[in-house]
């Protein structure tokens, strides 16, 4: 980096290896390998959850690493159940499709991580929360989403298991009622990344184009497209 450049610079090789991480995540299920993750890697992993921005700095997150085999193998009878009911609400071929997907990778993946947020913590002395409460799951939710990013950083692959009953998962756990169940993530090294989500190459789902999601000054109003191609660090470049 040249002398007169200042030391919180971002330069380009950074700035694309960060697009390339965002845009390359998956939420993995079936290419997982049983390779043990090093502990000086899971916490890294642990380090850039911590490290998430929250409302007021209230810092409301807790994280449960979970290698136990029993353990495990209780929460996933749990999901099975929960994913047989799940699959009770889709009729001809959505179920059918529902139910060829992979959705969990509990026992497959060397431990699993589960995030939790106390949204009665005290810290922050409430600042940002006066009239938005839930701030406190969204700040839990950056946690999540940081250490996914970091996950692909360090080709490790995560997948966010959502059929499951919060206070059930809390039970066997021995989480503390209060605390609210945020995510269940599976968390190993992968054989490879999909060049594409699963779901959308499952046909479950397509994605979305960006300028669907993009409003200029009032909700409805479409922001005009970029004068220029994407750049190689922009949205779907790497999709």
């Amino acid at each position: 980096m040249a002398d007169n450049v200042p030391a919180w610079w971002v330069s380009d090789a950074e700035r694309t290896a960060v697009y390339r991480v965002i845009h390359t995540r998956r939420d993995i299920r079936s290419t997982f390998l049983s390779t043990p993750i090093p502990d000086d890697v899971l916490w890294r992993l642990l380090g850039a959850a911590a490290a998430a921005p929250s409302v007021g700095f209230m810092q409301p997150t807790e994280i449960i690493v979970l290698y136990d085999a029993a353990t495990r193998r209780h929460i996933q009878q749990h999901f099975e159940t929960a994913n047989r009911a799940a699959a009770e609400v889709y009729t001809s071929d959505d179920r059918a499709a529902y139910e060829a997907l992979k959705l969990a990778a509990i026992l497959e993946t060397p431990l699993n991580v589960i995030f939790v947020c106390d949204t009665t913590t005290v810290r922050g002395r409430g600042l940002g929360r006066q009239t938005m409460p839930e701030t406190a799951v969204f700040s839990t939710v950056c946690a999540v989403q940081n250490f996914w990013l970091a996950a692909r950083a360090e080709n490790i692959g995560v997948g966010w298991v959502s059929i499951l009953e919060p206070d059930a998962i809390k039970s066997v756990l021995k989480i503390p009622a209060h605390l609210t169940l945020v995510a269940y993530l599976c968390v190993g090294y992968v054989s490879d990344f999909p060049p594409q989500p699963e779901l959308e190459t499952k046909g479950w789902e397509g994605a979305r184009a960006l300028a669907e999601m993009v409003h200029l000054d009032t909700y409805g109003r479409p922001l005009p497209p970029p004068a220029h191609p994407l750049t190689p660090t922009s949205h779907n470049a790497y999709s």
